[in-house]
């Protein structure tokens, strides 16, 4: 099981991520992996809390944390499409080398950091709700 301290490290670099992803002065590309980023560790800093870890070293570990996030923090499934969009978006780009999906206008990024800020556990300051033991243990 985490400690408390593990969970609010990843909250605090999700929160730098948020800062980053505010940032002008970069790419969209970058904004946009600075809010997907936050996303994530916000995801997992919910998953481990209540007392699970995802297989990094599996594929599809951020399609595990995106669709525990229904149950972790109660995210509703319209923002989890959302999600699932982004994680795709993310995917292409890093994979095929083409920064596209954060050619957008800069909407990709803007739609991570406003889900990222969403959630309760960035934006409210509080703590992850435990998971229910529904999926696998670490």
């Amino acid at each position: 099981m985490p400690t408390p301290a593990e969970i609010q490290r990843l909250l605090a670099a999700a929160e730098r991520n948020l800062a980053d992803s505010r940032v002008t002065a970069v790419s969209d590309e970058n904004r946009f992996d600075a809010a997907y980023k936050a996303i994530m560790q916000c995801a997992l800093a919910a998953m481990m809390a209540g007392g699970y870890r995802p297989s990094t070293s599996e594929p599809g570990h951020h399609q595990t944390l995106i669709q525990s996030l229904p149950l972790t923090l109660g995210v509703p499934n319209a923002t989890w499409v959302v999600l699932d969009a982004l994680r795709r978006k993310r995917n292409t780009a890093d994979y095929s080398g083409d920064p596209g999906a954060a050619r957008d206008g800069g909407r990709s990024h803007d739609a991570g950091r406003r889900v990222a800020e969403d959630p309760g556990c960035l934006a409210k300051g509080t703590a992850p709700r435990p998971v229910e033991k529904t999926v696998n243990p670490r």
